[in-house]
């Protein structure tokens, strides 16, 4: 059976549903991380805060609590990163015997899909938590850097490389933050393709309900109206 012969055996509702998630995935990635005045996300309100502290920190004499912080932050990606790596492993061995989830699938589908399909819906998924296991890696190697960083940065404050070094640290820190906050996207999104497995239908509505997830904690949550309401109670023009 060639190539074209193999695709020919998802329908086009499957094809949809499909391109629906990746670009749906693309899409919410850009709006959240876009720089716009408009209605700004939760990571870039963060973004600033993350910006504050390094600033903040120039100030603190003694650091402990900085160096405590951000090994909180590297412990919570290297956590995702190891359970991302047992998630990559056992959809691989899940590949390696398909007919067990073919089994399965068959009883709550009504289908007999060839095992083909069933490989490349679990093939999805794993593309997914690869990327998230790509850059939670990253990420605790940032925040790695990000700490040397603040290492480096003088212990007076008015030193001529204080506030430049600490605004270093912030941006290394922020693209930390972008990449942990990809590998979780890439998590919400392999989650939702999993759903395949019970038909296309099931992979649009996981892909819909991803997405309207996303949009809220990001520009619609509560979280969200703390981060952009001023000091003194009142909101950004930003809203």
């Amino acid at each position: 059976m060639t190539w074209m012969d193999r695709l020919g055996l998802f329908g086009p509702l499957d094809l949809a549903g499909l391109t629906l998630l990746f670009i749906g995935w693309l899409l919410i990635g850009w709006r959240i991380e876009a720089k716009g005045r408009w209605r700004p996300s939760v990571s870039i309100l963060m973004a600033e805060y993350r910006r504050d502290w390094m600033r903040m920190m120039v100030m603190r004499q003694t650091r402990i609590f900085d160096a405590q912080v951000l090994s909180t932050l590297r412990q919570g990606a290297s956590f995702f990163a190891s359970a991302t790596m047992i998630a990559i492993g056992g959809g691989l061995a899940l590949i390696g015997n398909a007919e067990r989830l073919q089994g399965v699938a068959s009883d709550l589908t009504m289908t007999s899909d060839p095992i083909f399909v069933w490989e490349v819906k679990l093939l999805v998924t794993l593309i997914f938590l690869s990327n998230a296991f790509l850059k939670f890696v990253w990420s605790h190697r940032l925040f790695g850097y990000c700490a040397i960083l603040i290492a480096a940065v003088p212990n007076e404050a008015d030193d001529p490389y204080a506030l430049p070094r600490a605004a270093k640290a912030a941006e290394v820190n922020i693209s930390a933050a972008r990449s942990f906050n990809r590998g979780l996207r890439s998590v919400y999104f392999a989650l939702g393709s999993a759903a395949w497995v019970l038909g296309a239908w099931p992979l649009i509505i996981a892909t819909v309900i991803t997405l309207s997830v996303l949009w809220r904690r990001e520009f619609a949550s509560q979280s969200r109206a703390v981060l952009i309401a001023d000091t003194d109670g009142s909101r950004h023009t930003q809203t």
